[in-house]
């Protein structure tokens, strides 16, 4: 499989389905939540899966799956209608400074591509590693959010193995952060499953309408002259990529054991795993004692705030929750100590401490410049167990697999996903530098861990 690479065979623009009303088309400014990301790149996901069996196989017609998907797709844009648009940049003289926006009123569609590979499921998920072909599965991988003034918000690219079917989204981090683009997928998945009785409604409609912290204006000016002194494209780091699954026993049993050693019950199952990978990377990378180590968490604020967002809401309202430990401290103590750091890190990014980070953004605007995020000593974890991906469905049953492209990893970067068999499983795909890999597969705790059946 080493040489076998994608092949292009069609691309296209999806647009809504209907028109957009006049309201629709009004600016839509981001938050403080969202500006901050303008050099992050394109969050890629996707579902791998199995062609029809044999028998079913033969009334199986590529073209007409993909006829369905662009179908489908384009009366999903009409409630998701952001995800077709692109952004916008008012410039202002005095003092100097930007206001960027998306424009729904300039929405050329979102880009939907057709390709085929000459590989199998197997070539796919039987690797030890996730194999660089999975990359080849996405697409604007070289893509920030800024780009989106000319590039597409969304990118859909349909890749067919010969016994499956990837279905792979780029989606602009400023848009959607995960909740929002698993929300998408699944009215997708709902609207393509209903065949022809789609009648205009779906069960979760989006929330377009801008969240404002009180006493604020909700245009944000960011204080620059000139793109170039914010904008930052960082290169992508080499690094060895592998999913690792913890069944529910394993978890039942990290999340028993953590609380054991605290006393107490409030530890969650995610922050008992997280923990076990902090622990055990930090392990891996041999480092000093008296260094200090970080994990970070992308933590929604939706459910966080008072008044609560809906989860429904599209936007990327995330921030970043850091907790810190020294190298010997997080190796003296035990699976529950990391484990209520975490907990605590989690519980105190509440409704007055997420206000106070977005009234300082707004004080003193920030654009996160990747490389001066990158950090040797730190685990950043991303996406979250808990996102429905398995429900999205296009008429070829449950997918076999989730996976991720390239961008926004490097070494020390975990995504959580659900395990396929459910209950409380998750997968885990953790990126670590070969060396790093190689020491982890020996880590007495780690593998021990994932025996557990």
């Amino acid at each position: 499989m080493s040489s076998t690479s994608v092949k292009l065979i069609s691309e296209c623009l999806i647009k809504p389905l209907d028109d957009l009303s006049p309201e629709a088309k009004q600016p839509i400014h981001f938050t403080p939540f969202e500006l901050s990301c303008l050099n992050i790149r394109y969050s890629q996901k996707g579902l791998l899966f199995a062609k029809p069996p044999l028998a079913e196989n033969q009334h199986f017609s590529i073209t007409t799956f993909l006829d369905d998907l662009q179908h489908s797709l384009s009366a999903t844009l009409t409630h998701f209608y952001p995800f077709a648009a692109r952004f916008a940049t008012r410039k202002q003289e005095n003092p100097p400074s930007y206001v960027i926006y998306l424009d729904p009123g300039n929405t050329p569609g979102v880009k939907f591509i057709y390709a085929t590979v000459d590989a199998t499921v197997s070539d796919i998920l039987n690797p030890t590693d996730v194999p660089l072909l999975v990359h080849s599965f996405f697409d604007l991988s070289e893509a920030i959010s800024h780009d989106a003034h000319t590039l597409p918000v969304l990118s859909i690219q349909v890749t067919e193995l010969v016994d499956g079917i990837f279905i792979g989204g780029s989606v602009n981090h400023m848009v959607a952060d995960g909740t929002s683009f698993w929300n998408f997928m699944a009215t997708w998945s709902e609207i393509f499953r209903s065949g022809g009785k789609y009648n205009g409604s779906i069960s979760r409609p989006p929330v377009i309408k801008r969240w404002v912290l009180d006493g604020y204006d909700p245009i944000m000016n960011i204080p620059y002259s000139h793109q170039d002194q914010f904008i930052d494209r960082f290169e992508i780091q080499i690094f060895k990529e592998r999913f690792f699954n913890f069944s529910s026993a394993a978890i039942s049993k990290l999340k028993a054991t953590a609380n054991s050693e605290c006393n107490t019950h409030k530890i969650s199952s995610l922050q008992a795993v997280v923990a076990l990978l902090w622990r055990c990377i930090t392990r891996a990378r041999c480092l000093p004692h008296d260094k200090e180590t970080r994990c970070s968490l992308m933590v929604s604020t939706r459910s966080r705030l008072n008044p609560p967002m809906s989860n429904d809401y599209i936007g990327n309202p995330v921030h970043f929750v850091i907790v810190k430990a020294t190298v010997g401290d997080l190796m003296a103590h035990g699976l529950g100590w990391a484990a209520f750091r975490l907990h605590e890190g989690v519980i105190n990014h509440d409704d007055k401490a997420i206000k106070e980070r977005v009234e300082s953004w707004i004080r003193s605007p920030v654009i996160y410049k990747m490389s001066q995020l990158s950090d040797p000593n730190i685990v950043h974890v991303g996406s979250s167990p808990r996102f429905d991906m398995y429900g999205c469905e296009f008429g070829l049953g449950k997918a076999v697999a989730a996976r991720s492209g390239c961008t926004n990893k490097g070494d020390g970067k975990i995504t959580m996903y659900p395990g396929r068999e459910g209950g409380a499983s998750m997968d885990v795909e953790v990126c670590l530098l070969p060396e790093y890999m190689k020491n982890i597969e020996c880590d007495e705790e780690f593998m021990s861990t994932l025996m557990i059946n």
